[in-house]
C-alpha cells in the first residue's frame, strides 16, 4: 500500500488526516482550483477520509480518477449520523460536485406534517417542505417509520386522515372505515367539538416536540404483556411500532422548518488567537460554512470580538440574511440591527437562542469553531493570507479601502467568430463559481474586443440596476442574485484601452466602481496593474500578486472554455444538417442521447434506432453517413451466400 502525500499549497494531506476526530461528519474535497469534487459523509470522519488516501485495489477508476484531483479537504462535525446525512444532502445540491451522484429533484428525506392552520388538522407524510402555515418535523432517514408512526398517532389521538374540508363539509357524507373501527372520532360528523379535537392534536404535537417517554413506555408494556400471553405476533408488532418511535425520535437539527435565510456564529478563543464560525442556512437549509482567523487584543471579550466581527463581515458580504443567531449579546446590539436592516432593505434581527433546535445548531457552530482552532490554527493563518489577506493588500495597493468582491472580464473569439465574453466573480479571496457568467456577443462583427467588452459589461450592470429596481418596488426579502451584487472592483484583462471601455460605461450608468487592468508581460505572464492612468509596481512574491494571477488566468479559463464549447458545438450541428431526412428535433435528440459527435458517430444502429424521436429509417441515414464504407460493403454482399465473407461482415454491422 500507497499513500498520498501531497496536496495544495500549505496543506499537508498526511498532516491534516492526523487531525481528522472520531466523529460523524461531512467531509468535502477540493482540487487543485479549490472547486468542491466530492462531499460524502462518515460515521467516524478519522476512518472514512483515512480509506480514500491508502490506495486500495478494487475501488474503481471513477473513485482513482478523484483521489488523483483531490488537492485539500476540509470537514464538518455533526452530533450524529442522520445530521450528517442531512447536511450531506444539502451541500450536494449546493454545490453540485463532480464526482457525487446528483439527485433531479428535492424529493429525498420525508418530513412528518401536522397541518395546523386548519380548524381541524390532520397529520401527514411529505417529501417537502413548503412555506406555509404547517408545521414540519424531520426530515427522516426511514420513510416506512416514519409512515408506521404517523399510523400510530391515528390511533392514538384519533386524528383523521381524510381530505374533507371541514367544517365546511361537516355532516355531509357519512363517516369513513377508520370511524368503525375506532381510529377516528368524527369530526366530519360533528361528534367531537373542535376545543376537544385540538387537545388531541396537541398531544400529537408534544410527541413530535420529543415527549416520547409515555408512548414509549405503552408500546413496551403491550409488547411484554403480549409476549407473556404468547401473543407474539402481537408482539412483534408492538415491537416494530416501538423500533419506529425510536428512529423518528432521533432529533436533528441541520434542516428547519420556518424555510428562512439566517447566519449562525460561534467563535472559539484561546489567548490573542480567534476563530469565528458561520453556518449559512438558506431556505431553511444548512447549505454551508465558512471560518475565519482573527488576531485579538488580551482584553477582548467575546461580545467585543463578535461585534466587531459583524461589523467587518457584514460591511462587505453582498447577501444578508434575514437572522443572525450568535452565541452571546453583542455590544451596541440594537445599532447593529438598524445598520444591517438599511443595508439589506429589509428587517435584519440579531438574536441569542436560549433553547430547541437554534441553541443546538450554534453549539454545534462553536464546536466546529474549537476544533479549527485546536488543530488548524496555523493553517488557516496561511488560508487568510492568500485569501482575505490578499484582498486588503489588493486594497491597499489601489487605495480604496475595503474589497470583499471582485468581477474581473475577459474576451475569447477565433478572427471575430463566436465571441464570447467571460465574467468570474472572486469573494473574499475564493472564486464564487455560482456568480461566474458567459457571454455570448450579440452586437458586435468581427474582432473587436472593446466594442465586445462594452457590451458585456453594460448588458452585466443594466442587469443588475433593473434587478435592484424590482427588489425596490417589492420591498422584498427576495434573495440577492449574481447581477444584482454589484463588486467593490472590476478588473479587466488587459491595459489602458480596457480599463478606459470600463470607466466609460460606469460613468454613462452613474457608478462608481473602481476599474483596474491585469497587465501580462511580453511572455503572456501577469506583469501588474494599470489604475487611474499608472501602472503600479507590485511584489510578484506577493499574496496579493498571486490573488492577480489567479484572477487573471481564471477570467481566460473561463472564456476560451465557452468559445470553445461554442465552436465544438457549431460544428456539431454544421454536420449533423449534412445527414438528409435529419432535422432540427432529431439533431438534438441524438445530440441529448449520446453527449456528443463521438457518441453518434460510435453508436450501433440499434442503438441510434433507440434514440427518443428516430425510426429504423433515420437511424440507417445517420449510420450510414458516419459509417460508408460499411454500408457499401454490406450493400455490395446483398444477396450473396450467407458463408461469403462479405455478406457475413455486413450482417454484423447491421
Amino acid at each position: 500500500m500507497t499513500e498520498r502525500t501531497q496536496g495544495a499549497p500549505g496543506f499537508d494531506i498526511q498532516e491534516e488526516l492526523k487531525k481528522l476526530p472520531d466523529r460523524p461528519g461531512v467531509y468535502i474535497m477540493h482540487d487543485g482550483k479549490d472547486a468542491i469534487i466530492y462531499v460524502g459523509k462518515a460515521i467516524n470522519l478519522r476512518r472514512r477520509v483515512h480509506q480514500y488516501f491508502v490506495r486500495k485495489i478494487g475501488r474503481g477508476p471513477k473513485i482513482e480518477r478523484m483521489v488523483e484531483q483531490i488537492a485539500r479537504f476540509e470537514y464538518i462535525v455533526t452530533d450524529s449520523e442522520l445530521e450528517a446525512l442531512v447536511l450531506e444532502n444539502n451541500l450536494i445540491k449546493e454545490h453540485r460536485p463532480k464526482y457525487n451522484t446528483l439527485l433531479k429533484d428535492d424529493k429525498t428525506y420525508p418530513y412528518i406534517r401536522v397541518t395546523v392552520e386548519e380548524e381541524y388538522p390532520r397529520v401527514q407524510f411529505t417529501r417537502k417542505m413548503r412555506k406555509d402555515k404547517s408545521r414540519y418535523f424531520g426530515p427522516f432517514k426511514s420513510a416506512w417509520a416514519v409512515r408506521d408512526t404517523i399510523d400510530l398517532l391515528r390511533k392514538l389521538y384519533k386524528i383523521r386522515d381524510c381530505s374533507r374540508v371541514l367544517p365546511r363539509d361537516i355532516g355531509q357524507e357519512r363517516p369513513c372505515l377508520n370511524y368503525q373501527i375506532g381510529q377516528c372520532e368524527a369530526p366530519c360528523q360533528g361528534r367531537i367539538g373542535k376545543e376537544a379535537y385540538r387537545e388531541n392534536v396537541d398531544r400529537a404535537l408534544d410527541f413530535l416536540n420529543g415527549n416520547y417517554a409515555p408512548v414509549l413506555k405503552m408500546l413496551e408494556e403491550k409488547m411484554l404483556k403480549a409476549s407473556e400471553e404468547l401473543n407474539f405476533e402481537d408482539a412483534a408488532a408492538w415491537r416494530d411500532l416501538r423500533e419506529c418511535v425510536l428512529q423518528v425520535s432521533q432529533k436533528q437539527k441541520i434542516d428547519q422548518s420556518d424555510g428562512e435565510d439566517k447566519d449562525i456564529l460561534a467563535m472559539a478563543q484561546d489567548g490573542q488567537d480567534a476563530v469565528v464560525q458561520v453556518f449559512f442556512v438558506r431556505g431553511g437549509r444548512l447549505i454551508g460554512r465558512d471560518h475565519f482567523f482573527i488576531r485579538i487584543g488580551m482584553d477582548e471579550e467575546p461580545q467585543e470580538i463578535l461585534s466587531n466581527f459583524v461589523k467587518q463581515f457584514y460591511a462587505g458580504t453582498p447577501f444578508l440574511p434575514r437572522e443572525l443567531m450568535l452565541e452571546c449579546a453583542i455590544n451596541d446590539q440594537a445599532l447593529l440591527e438598524d445598520w444591517l436592516s438599511s443595508r439589506r432593505g429589509g428587517r435584519v434581527y440579531i438574536r441569542v437562542p436560549q433553547r430547541g433546535t437554534k441553541e443546538k445548531l450554534v453549539n454545534m457552530a462553536r464546536e466546529n469553531a474549537e476544533i479549527v482552532l485546536r488543530q488548524d490554527r496555523e493553517r488557516i493563518r496561511q488560508e487568510e493570507g492568500r485569501t482575505i489577506g490578499a484582498m486588503q493588500e489588493l486594497a491597499s495597493l489601489l487605495g480604496i479601502g475595503y474589497i470583499s468582491r471582485l468581477e474581473a472580464y475577459d474576451i475569447s473569439n477565433t478572427s471575430g467568430v463566436e465571441s464570447v465574453g467571460s465574467m468570474v466573480v472572486f469573494e473574499h479571496g475564493k472564486p464564487r463559481k455560482s456568480d461566474y457568467r458567459k457571454f455570448r456577443i450579440r452586437t458586435v462583427q468581427g474582432p473587436n474586443d472593446y466594442a465586445s467588452l462594452r457590451e458585456v459589461l453594460t448588458r452585466r450592470f443594466e442587469h443588475g440596476l433593473r434587478e435592484r429596481e424590482e427588489l425596490e418596488k417589492k420591498h422584498a426579502d427576495s434573495r440577492l442574485g449574481s447581477f444584482t451584487n454589484f463588486p467593490d472592483l472590476i478588473m479587466m484583462d488587459g491595459g489602458r484601452g480596457q480599463v478606459n471601455i470600463a470607466e466609460e460605461v460606469m460613468e454613462e450608468l452613474n457608478l462608481s466602481i473602481p476599474v483596474c487592468g491585469m497587465v501580462k508581460d511580453d511572455y503572456h505572464r501577469t506583469r501588474g496593474l494599470y489604475y487611474r492612468n499608472v501602472e503600479l509596481p507590485i511584489d510578484s512574491h506577493s499574496e496579493g500578486f498571486k490573488l492577480i494571477t489567479r484572477v487573471q488566468d481564471e477570467a481566460h479559463r473561463f472564456a476560451i472554455e465557452y468559445h470553445r464549447s461554442l465552436r465544438s458545438r457549431a460544428q456539431t450541428r454544421s454536420m449533423l444538417e449534412e445527414i438528409e431526412g435529419i432535422g432540427p428535433a432529431r439533431r438534438k435528440a441524438l445530440l441529448r442521447a449520446f453527449g456528443s459527435l463521438e457518441g453518434i458517430r460510435d453508436a450501433d444502429l440499434e442503438s441510434l434506432s433507440r434514440a427518443p424521436s428516430m425510426n429504423r429509417g433515420s437511424a440507417e441515414k445517420v449510420y450510414a453517413f458516419f459509417h460508408p464504407q460499411e454500408e457499401k460493403s454490406a450493400a455490395d454482399g446483398y444477396g450473396q451466400p450467407a458463408e461469403t465473407p462479405s455478406s457475413s461482415e455486413g450482417g454484423e454491422n447491421r
